[in-house]
């Protein structure tokens, strides 16, 4: 993905305003819509992941035909990976394309959502994103507050549409540190988290079991994490670093949670708040751990099953940082990095934007 902006800071600079949501202008795609009044006129692009683990053929189907007797929809199934963002990005550049849906878990979500945002974030331009659930734990839907059931949620879908309702939401956005061996990563968008180090290690060990044949349950990465714990070679003291202007930079951090939202995941239907003060209306939390060490991770996944609203982990080797815009992670080696549950290998250092009012959503 390109991301034209010359700096983390200008790219925050042309997408923050506040929780305000601005009136449609005159020329914009949502405004078209709201002039004819009724589903029939809008235009719509439906991605299918064929491969999305909670929904069969029969339910696709029934969804696509359900979504085209309301509107003029084009149904696309993917082919490959990257196929989403190639989509929504051509869908982006059309100017007669109001909408996007997305069928299919989290992966499938965030390919659309970079492809939207190929050139930078313009909720007044841009199509809209709708998102019909399809995957194992769909976290992005769910904290949109939208049914976990794919049937469901496009009934909810359809209901938000006749009654026009939407809301903007902040999204995060990652990219290689300029002047450090990373700089020439491209830049990307994450909807709800990133993680650099323990969590990404748990993720990137759950895909390689998934490439074996294994469905990808709960049970799956709690075995990993258990695995990739007893692997670590970093538990005392950690290798990474975190930066951003104005503060003293906050050393030897073995794990990093980068929050867009909250909750952070599911288990199950029980929401997991590693930064409960997390949300679409504000830039990006940090949770940290400074230790892994038995004691202090037992006392850490404690505190994450027992999670709520108004509390997340905590105590003396937990760091959590509220509504950062711009910051940067570092690492003395080579440390896992994932975006939305998708294990994107090795990285050194890391530079994030929490930008606000970024997408225009279905709600």
């Amino acid at each position: 993905m390109s991301a034209p902006y010359c700096s983390p800071r200008q790219r925050n600079r042309r997408a923050a305003g506040g929780g305000v949501q601005p009136v449609d202008g005159a020329g914009s795609r949502w405004a078209r819509y709201r002039a004819v009044g009724n589903l029939a006129g809008m235009r719509a692009l439906l991605v299918v992941n064929p491969a999305a683990t909670t929904t069969s053929a029969r339910t696709r189907d029934v969804l696509i035909h359900a979504l085209a007797s309301e509107m003029k929809l084009e149904a696309v199934t993917t082919g490959y990976r990257g196929h989403a963002r190639d989509l929504a990005r051509r869908a982006a550049e059309s100017e007669d394309v109001e909408l996007v849906v997305a069928l299919g878990g989290d992966g499938t979500v965030n390919e659309v959502v970079n492809g939207l945002l190929h050139r930078g974030p313009d909720p007044d331009r841009l199509p809209h994103l709708a998102v019909v659930p399809g995957g194992s734990t769909n976290v992005f839907a769910r904290a949109l507050g939208l049914p976990n059931d794919a049937v469901e949620a496009t009934g909810a879908l359809l209901d938000a549409l006749r009654e026009k309702r939407d809301r903007t939401v902040g999204l995060g956005l990652a990219a290689g540190t300029p002047g450090t061996e990373d700089e020439s990563v491209p830049a990307r968008w994450f909807t709800f988290c990133a993680g650099f180090g323990f969590d990404a290690g748990v993720i990137g060990r759950v895909e390689q079991q998934r490439e074996r044949g294994k469905r990808s349950t709960h049970a799956l990465y709690i075995r990993q994490a258990v695995r990739q714990f007893l692997g670590e070679p970093r538990r005392g003291r950690g290798a990474i670093t975190l930066e951003r202007p104005g503060h003293d930079p906050v050393h030897d951090l073995s794990l990093s949670i980068v929050c867009n939202t909250s909750p952070w995941t599911y288990l199950g239907n029980r929401p997991v708040y590693a930064s409960p003060g997390a949300s679409f209306d504000t830039a990006l939390d940090v949770l940290a751990l400074s230790r892994l060490t038995t004691a202090s991770v037992a006392r850490a996944a404690t505190q994450l099953l027992t999670s709520s609203p108004e509390r997340g982990p905590h105590g003396k080797h937990a760091v959590s940082l509220h509504d950062l815009t711009d910051f940067a992670l570092h690492s003395k080696v080579p440390l896992p990095f994932q975006m939305d549950g998708d294990h994107l290998g090795l990285r050194s250092s890391v530079t994030f934007t929490g930008v606000r009012r970024a997408l225009r959503v279905i709600v």
